[in-house]
């Protein structure tokens, strides 16, 4: 009710803190994380925070939320004590300020990932760097189910390989694809934000001419009729990769399947080790022989090879 009321005297957006316990049993079953800092918020209250336009009238703003709040005891609800504060918060605070904790990361022999707006030399010849700005998109190379697949790709792409990059994000896996000696790769994410980070990512690296980007709901533009010119890779490939859900990954094992070569390899990450059992033997019902199981902290990639 308090939100509603913030956002009805103009507040561009709300956020709510509530009392953290971080030793209460929380579901995992996707792989959640639930690493949240504690704070000083009494069990049973809450923080509630509006933000406003520069120039508002937050006195005004304040009385009139005050008001309202106090009505509710009229029906019986209880709001508590209330209290107020009020502060100037700059927007490079939202926009900036998490890009301070974002340095470059060393993942593999091979690859390096550097945000854009850091100075970074390489250290020997041999070494690859990933420029990247990953905006709203996932894939910045922290998360270990990342960086476990660059680190596997590693292991398996071959100087001209044809790479697809399903749920590609920021576009990092098919960026490192690339510098690994891919010759093109097909990247697809369903979420049109992450399309255009990968866009951008791509030609902050340039290689826009070697990643083609397109939304599409897992592999279903391989079924749009489109052909190799469109599609930048000419079916079937030798590499598929995919960082999602295991779910997710379960329900396109056999599209998978048919997009491979025979002898062709897919690596499926973003697997939470309760979910490893039951990805396996999709893959292994599917025709697929795990040949290498990684692991990173809680998380598990397999390298499924093709019959």
């Amino acid at each position: 009710m308090i939100s509603n009321f913030l956002h009805e005297s103009g507040a561009g957006g709300v956020a709510i803190e509530e009392h953290v316990d971080n030793d209460k049993p929380r579901d995992t079953s996707l792989g959640q994380w639930f690493e949240i800092p504690p704070n000083d918020i009494p069990e049973g209250e809450a923080k509630i925070s509006g933000y406003f336009p520069e120039g508002s009238d937050m006195e005004a703003v304040q009385k009139e939320i005050k008001e309202r709040i106090e009505e509710l005891r009229e029906y019986e609800i209880d709001p508590g004590a209330a209290e107020f504060s009020l502060r100037d918060v700059s927007e490079d605070d939202w926009a900036n300020n998490w890009k301070k904790y974002f340095k470059p990361i060393r993942v593999s022999d091979r690859l390096t990932i550097k945000p854009t707006w850091e100075a970074y030399e390489p250290a020997t010849p041999a070494e690859k760097i990933i420029e990247l700005d990953p905006g709203m998109a996932f894939g910045t190379g922290t998360h270990p189910t990342t960086a476990l697949c660059l680190r596997t790709l590693e292991s398996v792409i071959q100087e001209g390989d044809e790479v697809i990059d399903v749920g590609t994000g920021s576009g990092i896996l098919a960026i490192g694809a690339v510098r690994l000696g891919a010759k093109h790769v097909l990247a697809l994410d369903l979420d049109p934000i992450a399309v255009t980070s990968a866009n951008e990512n791509a030609q902050l690296n340039g290689l826009q001419e070697q990643i083609t980007i397109f939304e599409s709901d897992l592999l279903a533009v391989l079924k749009s009729g489109k052909d190799a010119s469109e599609l930048g890779v000419t079916l079937p490939v030798r590499v598929v990769v995919a960082n999602i859900l295991a779910e997710i990954i379960l329900l396109f094992i056999e599209d998978v399947y048919q997009a491979l070569q025979p002898g062709g390899y897919y690596i499926a990450s973003g697997i939470y080790k309760n979910k490893e059992q039951e990805v396996k033997e999709g893959l292994v019902a599917a025709g697929f022989e795990i040949t290498r199981t990684a692991r990173e902290e809680d998380w598990v990639a397999f390298v499924a090879r093709k019959g």
